[in-house]
């Protein structure tokens, strides 16, 4: 279905956030560039010389990066670890797969260097990409028992949710929870992320359980895959203890709070509760609003984490399908730009909302918008909001 495939490109492009969702060693960055061809963070000079400029020149997939070393070392330079590593993850932000895994067979190969969990973790994702699952699931059992680590288990379940394969998944989720590593919540990420993607939300709170079983920290990323399964099957009930848990969470930071602002803001301003929230989309019969609940999370988390590209990303990959918009799309983005300063954006938003067929603007809403900012503390952001209202002449309407 399109909200799935939706949902899953948006969580591997998520390795923009690595301090806080530690998934860069699994996924692709958010560039928009094609595959095979760089950035202009990746553009290299046509006078450079270095080895990382010589592999970046190779664009072409066909064209071997192994040559690139080979006669490299020919020439009598010296190739780091530490260097194919950072070639290797600039490769896969400009999903050069091929090339990063060229590099990969190189570090493999040759004795001298000393690899670590996640240069293996990392073979296992590309694996998955170059060659397929299958190719992966076969270099996976073909490692060492030392090298099957909590790194590797979760790269290798990490492309089983990328394929959705459901079932192959939970024999390795057991598999991990019965082994006696120590995972972290990136592990149970994975698993959430992939029932969300199937829609199978009623799934989630269990793995919460067990990641607290194991007296595991969870993360930003954890608390906002639990609130969307809960707001997915309009639990809005438990998605308020899940904010208020968060707010006592040892691991609660800046980014945190601004995350249970806009969280808040959303379950006041957003509607939840109304019965119009669970009607079937007109355009496609398969997509309630309930699952869509998902996508504005994924806007709050983004927003909280204060990254704005990934907040362009996803609200404009949303306006490019065909569910249409209610009020509570509208709120969650305006909320998330207000939050982080953007006054051109919300305008811009508001403008859609003005041109939008499927739903009226709502005053009521903004008017609820300033009032649980101000609730919060937040007056500025607010009176914000109302400067944007006044200048597009909206806010003498519905009065």
């Amino acid at each position: 279905m399109a909200h799935r495939s939706l949902f899953l490109s948006l969580r591997r492009n998520s390795s923009a956030l690595p301090s806080l969702l530690n998934t860069a060693r699994f996924v692709s960055s958010g560039a928009v560039s094609s595959d095979f061809e760089e950035d202009t963070r990746n553009s290299v000079s046509v006078d450079a010389d270095d080895l990382r400029s010589r592999i970046f020149r190779l664009r072409l997939p066909k064209r071997s990066a192994t040559n690139v070393l080979h006669n490299w070392v020919l020439q009598g330079n010296p190739i780091t670890l530490s260097q194919l590593r950072d070639i290797s993850k600039d490769l896969r932000r400009s999903h050069r797969y091929k090339h990063a895994l060229e590099i990969s067979e190189w570090m493999v190969s040759h004795e001298e260097y000393e690899l670590s969990d996640s240069d293996y973790a990392v073979r296992i994702d590309l694996m998955t990409k170059v060659f397929g699952i299958d190719a992966a699931e076969r270099y996976f059992d073909g490692l060492p028992p030392a090298t099957k680590t909590a790194e590797t288990y979760t790269a290798l379940l990490h492309s089983y949710a990328g394929a959705k394969l459901t079932e192959k998944a939970e024999e390795l989720y057991q598999r991990i929870k019965d082994s006696n590593l120590s995972f972290d919540a990136l592990t149970y990420n994975e698993m959430m992320t992939l029932y969300m993607s199937v829609g199978q939300f009623e799934k989630v709170p269990s793995v919460v359980e067990e990641l607290k079983q194991q007296k595991v920290s969870p993360d930003l990323f954890t608390y906002n895959l639990w609130i969307s399964s809960c707001a997915a099957t309009l639990n809005i009930d438990q998605v308020r203890r899940i904010l208020d848990e968060m707010s006592y969470a040892s691991g609660s930071n800046e980014s945190w709070i601004r995350y249970l602002n806009l969280a808040n803001i959303y379950v006041t301003v957003g509607h939840l509760d109304n019965a119009n929230s669970n009607s079937v989309v007109e355009t496609d019969k398969r997509i309630t609003q309930s699952q869509w609940i998902t996508y504005d999370f994924l806007i709050i988390l983004y927003g909280g984490l204060g990254s704005k590209d990934k907040l362009d990303q996803i609200w404009n990959s949303l306006r490019m399908t065909k569910q249409k918009m209610i009020s509570r799309n509208y709120i969650c983005i305006i909320s998330s730009y207000l939050m982080l300063g953007h006054a051109k954006e919300i305008g811009e938003v508001i403008d859609q909302w003005k041109q939008s067929t499927t739903t009226d603007l709502d005053m009521l809403a903004f008017k609820k918008i300033m009032a649980a900012f101000t609730d919060i503390g937040l007056v500025e952001i607010a009176n914000r909001l109302n400067m944007i209202l006044i200048e597009k002449n909206l806010s003498q309407e519905n009065n």
